[in-house]
């Protein structure tokens, strides 16, 4: 039976468009453009100039302060600028990229780490190798992998989570991946139990994604795995989130402001597991990754292998190019994703669909109204929150009730926005506040750590004019003895 999470809603997939096709590779871009910011954490620092060469695998940014990690080139090619771009984050906001003129020729670094067995490697190592790889969540969230791996290695228990549990309507990445690369994952959990040395894995995915149950079963048995175990989630939105997911296959529940080492899980992505297969066993990098084009404002709907910095625009031609319905493009899932303003946009290593989308698909957004305090949105929210009172706060950015109501714990999953009769863009607001929220959470903690300071260096003050008064004391006593 196919286990369940917590509220949540009931969503059609709408992934029969962009499953009826092989997985194929997309069309490398003339011009790669790389931002040096598409994972969690510090921007990488270049490492060329504009005017260099480069190799299609060569490292072009190394980590800045954690956490953050390496870059490669996607392609062969010559640098021709490190300048602002428009990219996929804060919704079109440019950011420095390194931009590379695709040579054709997809020539090769081969000045990279030897090849190594990795199961010969102390588990420390192989985590620095799979640093070295440039991977990171590919699930969305793109925190770097190795710094996820250290933090886990460091808890008591550890047992190893793939998220194959693809929730969001319209994206079919993950599913085709294991539909079709089943062995790349098999051999990712494998690669990943070593790291963190981990006794088991659990592989989850939705209980309507048989064809891709088959295929982890079938590469599970050729490999002769019996550490790695594969369990089905009730398709109910958003069954793939983090905690939710964790919650139901372990009946454990991360606690607030919490990550899931503290209750013993790592929880990987089933395509970062894949990208690290390929890195540890193929010496490819992350330069490339399956991302689902879909939407009835496409004319034939995909999931391509794509190179990172390939233009919007470029998988949009792989796909026949846009058909006179197309309304709005989103990058991201109907519930998650964002709208963006242009095409000239390009993948980046968390970009997993491109929703090219008709009024079919997702229709206009109505006239805002008050709230009517329905309380739909608190019945379908997945961790428990009650939505009405943190839209209420937010409106008066009363910083202290949000934090008490729980804004920070707020997955942005959307549920609230779709069941709310209002209209209200709930989801957007929360996204909004939470800068704000977490500007005033380590303001305080800047205030508490100074106040701890100076009441230490208070008392040190008072321990030390204490000890002098008391050193005089003994001295006046000890004169007036001698007297």
């Amino acid at each position: 039976m196919a286990l369940s999470i917590h509220h949540g809603l009931r969503l059609d997939a709408h992934t029969e468009r962009s499953t009826q096709v092989p997985l194929r590779a997309a069309t490398p871009p003339a011009l790669a453009v790389l931002p040096l910011g598409q994972h969690a954490g510090s921007p990488a620092t270049p490492l060329v100039s504009v005017g260099e060469s480069v190799l299609l695998g060569q490292a072009i940014a190394r980590p800045g302060s954690e956490p953050s990690t390496w870059l490669h080139s996607p392609v062969s090619g010559k640098v021709i600028a490190i300048e602002p771009r428009a990219t996929p984050l804060h919704r079109g906001a440019p950011s420095t990229c390194i931009v590379i003129e695709n040579n054709g020729r997809d020539r090769r670094d081969d000045a990279g780490v030897a090849s190594a067995e990795f199961h010969v490697l102390a588990p420390a190592a192989l985590r620095d190798l799979i640093e070295q790889g440039g991977i990171v969540g590919l699930g969305g969230a793109m925190f770097p992998t190795a710094v996820k791996l250290s933090l886990a290695a460091r808890s008591q228990k550890r047992h190893v989570l793939l998220n194959g549990a693809e929730c969001e309507p319209y994206i079919s990445c993950d599913y085709m991946l294991m539909r079709e690369r089943a062995n790349d994952v098999v051999l990712g959990a494998q690669i990943l139990l070593h790291a963190v040395e981990a006794e088991h894995c659990t592989i989850a995915l939705e209980d309507e994604t048989p064809a891709a149950e088959r295929s982890l079963r079938a590469a599970l048995e050729a490999a002769g795995e019996a550490r790695i175990r594969v369990v089905t989630v009730a398709s109910v939105y958003p069954a793939g989130g983090e905690q939710q997911l964790i919650e139901s296959v372990f009946g454990l529940e991360v606690p607030a402001g919490g990550l899931p080492q503290d209750v013993g899980v790592l929880c990987q992505n089933v395509g970062t597991a894949a990208a690290i297969a390929r890195w540890i066993r193929d010496r490819e990098p992350l330069v490339s990754r399956i991302v689902t084009i879909t939407g009835h404002g496409i004319a034939q709907a995909a999931n391509l292998e794509a190179r990172i910095g390939t233009p919007i625009a470029g998988l949009v031609r792989d796909c026949g190019g846009y058909t006179p319905a197309v309304s709005r493009l989103i990058v991201g899932g109907s519930m998650m994703g964002v709208a963006l303003p242009h095409d000239d946009i390009p993948l980046i290593k968390g970009t997993n669909c491109i929703i090219a989308a008709s009024t079919e698909d997702l229709a206009p957004r109505g006239p805002e109204m008050p709230c009517i305090r329905c309380g739909e949105c608190s019945r379908v929210c997945p961790v428990d929150l009650l939505p009405q009172q943190l839209h209420w706060h937010g409106a008066t950015r009363d910083t202290d009730a949000l934090e008490r109501y729980g804004l920070m714990d707020c997955i942005e999953c959307g549920c609230c926005d779709y069941v709310c009769p209002s209209q209200i863009p709930l989801t957007e607001r929360f996204r909004d506040a939470k800068p704000v929220v977490a500007a005033h959470i380590a303001s305080r903690a800047r205030a508490t750590a100074a106040r701890a300071d100076f009441e230490a260096r208070e008392a040190r003050i008072s321990r030390l004019d204490a000890e002098r008064e008391a050193q005089l004391q003994k001295k006046r006593r000890e004169a007036g003895g001698t007297g």
